[in-house]
């Protein structure tokens, strides 16, 4: 099944916490915090400004983003588990430099 988002409305699949600290500290699944950043899956047409036109999104899917800790409403599709924010939401687009890129 796919989820198309309406109006201004972003579908994002959470990103994996870090386990472990720079330091090399294991941290417990219990006490991580929920991660903050995600990768946008879908978009919806956009937001209808006060004119009545549709306002494009700033973010696509594929971006790599940064929202607050309890932004969104959470849903299951087969089995996974994302979340449907709207664009105001979102705090920041990750731009991840091409040197991590290749790393990875």
């Amino acid at each position: 099944m796919a989820l198309k988002p309406l109006y201004d409305r972003v579908v994002v699949r959470r990103l994996e916490a870090e386990t472990t600290t720079k330091a090399g500290i294991i941290i417990p699944d219990k006490s991580a915090e929920k991660p903050t950043q995600g990768e946008v899956i879908a978009v919806g047409e956009g937001a209808i400004c006060e004119s009545g036109e549709v306002r494009a999104l700033a973010v696509r899917p594929g971006d790599r983003i940064l929202f607050g800790q309890y932004a969104g409403t959470k849903t299951k599709v087969d089995g996974e588990e994302l979340l449907i924010m709207k664009e105001s939401d979102i705090l920041a687009i990750v731009e991840v430099e091409q040197a991590e890129e290749k790393a990875a």
